[in-house]
C-alpha cells in the first residue's frame, strides 16, 4: 500500500527554495512516479493563493490519482484550538495546527514539512501527540521530505 503523505505549504514553497529544493524536488518525483499519495487540504490550497502562480501551479503537474484532498470541519478547528489550548504552539500558529489537525484526523502515514519552528520540533511533536492521545486519535508522524525518501532504489 502507497504511504499517504500529508503536505504542508511549506514543501510547495521548497521545491523553488534554494535551501530546500535539492531535498523537496526528489519527493515530488517519487509522488509524480506513483510511489506515495499526497494529501492536499484546502487550507494549503487557500495559503498558496498568496504564492507566485509558477508555486501555485506545482501541484496541477501531479496526476489526480497520486493527490487525496482533505477539508477543514468542525472536527479539525476544535483539534487545532485544542494544541492552542495546551500551549503547543501559540494562537498565531493556528494555521499550523490546522495542518496538524487534519493530517490526525486523515489517518495520514506523515505529514512533511520544512516548518521546524512550529511543526518539525520534537518538542511541538510530543506536545501534538500527547494532545492526540488524550483526545482518542492516533500519534502522527512528523518528518521533513528528505527524512521519508527512500534512497535504497535512488
Amino acid at each position: 500500500m502507497k504511504q499517504r503523505v500529508y503536505i504542508d505549504t511549506s514543501v510547495v514553497g521548497g521545491y523553488f527554495d534554494e535551501e530546500f529544493a535539492a531535498d523537496t524536488v526528489p519527493f515530488f518525483d517519487c509522488v509524480k512516479r506513483g510511489e506515495m499519495i499526497i494529501l492536499v487540504s484546502d487550507l494549503l490550497e487557500k495559503e498558496l493563493i498568496k504564492a507566485p502562480a509558477y508555486v501555485r501551479d506545482l501541484l496541477t503537474t501531479i496526476s489526480s490519482e497520486y493527490v487525496e484532498y482533505v477539508s477543514s470541519n468542525t472536527e479539525s478547528d476544535l483539534l487545532a484550538d485544542r494544541y492552542i489550548e495546551a500551549c503547543v504552539v501559540g494562537k498565531t500558529s493556528r494555521n499550523d495546527c490546522q495542518h496538524i489537525a487534519l493530517a490526525t484526523l486523515a489517518k495520514a502515514d506523515v505529514l512533511v514539512s520544512w516548518n521546524f519552528k512550529h511543526i518539525v520540533n520534537l518538542t511541538r511533536i510530543n506536545g501534538y501527540n500527547g494532545i492526540n492521545i488524550v483526545n482518542g486519535h492516533k500519534t502522527i508522524e512528523i518528518r521533513t521530505p528528505k527524512e521519508i525518501m527512500n534512497y535504497e532504489n535512488k
